[in-house]
């Protein structure tokens, strides 16, 4: 399988702020929709919060947001250049840099959490909180020449890319089961679909929904993908050495949420239909008291639009526990001032 990844350019607002001296309120681990958005909230409630950003967000490839009420059409690097600037507006800093480790330090003396990240480059933080919203890599068949047109004519959903290229002959390129479902979606968009089975099964009830829908099958194994003079996609090559002219592939891609570098969080994972994330529970909690998750890392469908309500969620969650640790430290600092007004 490969795995696609893709380092763009980080814009006119390249320069990464200082890392932040002492303790934070929330390091955010991840500077994608999820991530910003968990920041704007916390920086919009006057804490402190460090966004760590790898620059390598798993949209680079697209040329625009689809979907995404108001904001249809933006090119994914201007929403994050806008959330960064946003974040920043309120105080928070965005830090550019790749995590390395991240876990639990010894907690404050009124036994407030602490956790330690970790850079690549050396340098540390220390914060009460974190939230994690590294996102996903989609790990793609290894066919020569699939990867170079992903995100263009290689694409993976329907509502992201499915009205860009309607009414092409578009190929279904299978990976199991999820490709079957993945089909119907593309056949609503076009009336020249072709469904390469490509060593998967493909059950006889799902061959005769496929009849039915005038949707074709081939057995054949893909061999590598045939690109036309000017360099974009024409079609496959079977094993047979025939070449099927398609203009555009759908590619149910396996989902692979980025955990590395966060082993030391102990945080548990949990197997998803599409792949394997961190599990999470109402808000983006986690078991491991101090530690949110948010977007793909978690929920491995998510788009641009649930992943930034995600990360909102978990900002306003997190917010929400730190004013109870300081209400119990304030009070726990009353009670040693003044021991007999705390028993009265």
């Amino acid at each position: 399988m490969t795995q696609v990844t893709r380092r763009p350019p980080l814009g006119e607002d390249s320069a990464s702020d200082a890392l932040a001296e002492g303790t934070v309120d929330a390091v955010v681990i991840g500077g994608g929709a999820a991530g910003l958005n968990g920041a704007l909230i916390l920086a919009r409630s006057r804490r402190s919060v460090v966004v760590i950003d790898s620059g390598s967000p798993r949209n680079a490839p697209a040329e625009a947001v689809h979907g995404l009420l108001a904001l249809d059409g933006t090119p994914p690097s201007e929403i994050l250049r806008r959330g960064r600037e946003q974040v920043r507006q309120y105080g928070g800093r965005v830090v550019h840099g790749e995590v390395v480790s991240a876990e639990s330090a010894a907690p404050s003396a009124d036994g407030d959490l602490r956790f330690t990240v970790t850079l690549a480059d050396g340098r540390s933080i220390t914060a009460r909180r974190i939230l994690v919203a590294t996102g996903l890599t989609d790990v793609l068949p290894q066919v020569p020449g699939l990867a170079e047109h992903w995100g263009h004519s290689v694409v993976h959903c329907p509502y992201c890319h499915g009205w860009e290229v309607r009414d092409e002959p578009i190929g279904i390129l299978a990976t199991g089961a999820a490709s079957i479902g993945h089909a119907f979606l593309f056949r609503q968009l076009t009336e020249d679909l072709t469904y390469f089975t490509h060593g998967t099964d493909l059950d006889e009830d799902s061959r005769a929904r496929f009849a039915a829908r005038g949707i074709r099958v081939i057995d054949t194994p893909v061999t590598e993908i045939v690109n036309d003079p000017d360099g974009a996609l024409a079609g496959v090559r079977l094993a047979g050495g025939q070449v099927v002219a398609r203009r555009v592939l759908a590619v149910a891609a396996q989902l692979r949420a980025r955990t590395q570098g966060l082993e030391g969080l102990g945080l548990p994972v949990r197997d998803l239909p599409k792949g394997r994330g961190f599990a999470s529970g109402v808000d983006g909690a986690t078991e491991v008291p101090g530690v949110w998750v948010a977007g793909n890392v978690t929920d491995l469908v998510a788009q641009v639009g649930a992943s930034a309500a995600a990360g909102a969620l978990a900002g306003a969650d997190i917010n929400r526990m730190l004013a109870i640790a300081d209400t119990d430290a304030a009070l726990q600092a009353i009670a040693e001032a003044s021991p007999q007004a705390a028993t009265r």
